[in-house]
């Protein structure tokens, strides 16, 4: 691995992604935030000392000028973490509104497959690289009123497999890393009821996913974690 090590982290500003980052900060790599709340995104690399780009996972053209900067800036990229996401709305199919299905399926899927996209290229030029996308629990359980949420993280779950296939002869790599309950905002977001104080105590510190997500990168690179699924002991 080469001295310099660079990682763009999205969905940076908060929750998971600021967990992420944290940690990447300390293990001496240089971070690059992203995320679409500009203030917000600005306070949070400020507080951890990384860099900061707004930007939407969603769109393309944001991810060009993403890749754009942090090359011009760094000229490579180590480790590309896809964890920007969210419920946008949770209710049985019919109830839903059809703004927020093609919502969930974009930021959830379409979005980390232009990001990592961007990435393999850079990554199969380079010969080294980690791609780690923040899958979610719904993709391996069902609940009612998760369908769409469920079916773009279980879309997720098999992209990331398909793309390991298509790097491995490259040195590079994808693993997805399969989340349940978080000490996140995600319930607030989603509009759910909050985890109780008992649940939410042993549930997944940002800073402990950040501290799997940097184990995986960090494997030795003839290694492949295909997946992992980390839950609460409750």
């Amino acid at each position: 691995m080469t001295e310099r090590v660079v990682a763009i982290v999205t969905g940076g500003s908060a929750g998971y992604g600021a967990g992420i980052a944290e940690v990447f900060r300390d293990d001496g790599i240089e971070v690059y935030v992203t995320g679409r709340d500009r203030a917000k995104l600005d306070r949070t690399a400020a507080r951890l000392g990384v860099r900061a780009i707004s930007a939407d996972v969603t769109s393309a053209d944001d991810w060009d000028r993403v890749f754009e900067q942090v090359l011009d800036e760094a000229g490579r990229v180590d480790y590309l973490i896809n964890n920007a996401g969210g419920a946008i709305q949770v209710a049985p199919l019919d109830e839903m509104d059809d703004e927020a299905i093609m919502a969930a399926v974009m930021l959830n899927l379409t979005g980390v497959m232009l990001g990592s996209k961007r990435a393999a290229r850079v990554m199969k030029a380079q010969g080294t690289g980690t791609i780690v996308n923040i899958g979610s629990i719904v993709s391996v359980e069902a609940w009612p009123g998760w369908s769409i949420y469920s079916a773009a993280k279980g879309g997720l779950h098999q992209f990331t497999k398909c793309l390991y296939t298509e790097l491995r002869d490259s040195g590079a790599r994808a693993t997805l890393i399969v989340p349940s309950w978080g000490q996140t905002d995600f319930a607030r977001t989603a509009g759910l009821p909050a985890s109780s104080d008992e649940v939410r105590a042993v549930s997944t510190k940002p800073t402990e996913l950040g501290e799997l997500v940097l184990y995986c990168c960090r494997l030795p690179e003839h290694l492949w974690l295909q997946e992992a699924i980390l839950w609460p002991r409750v």
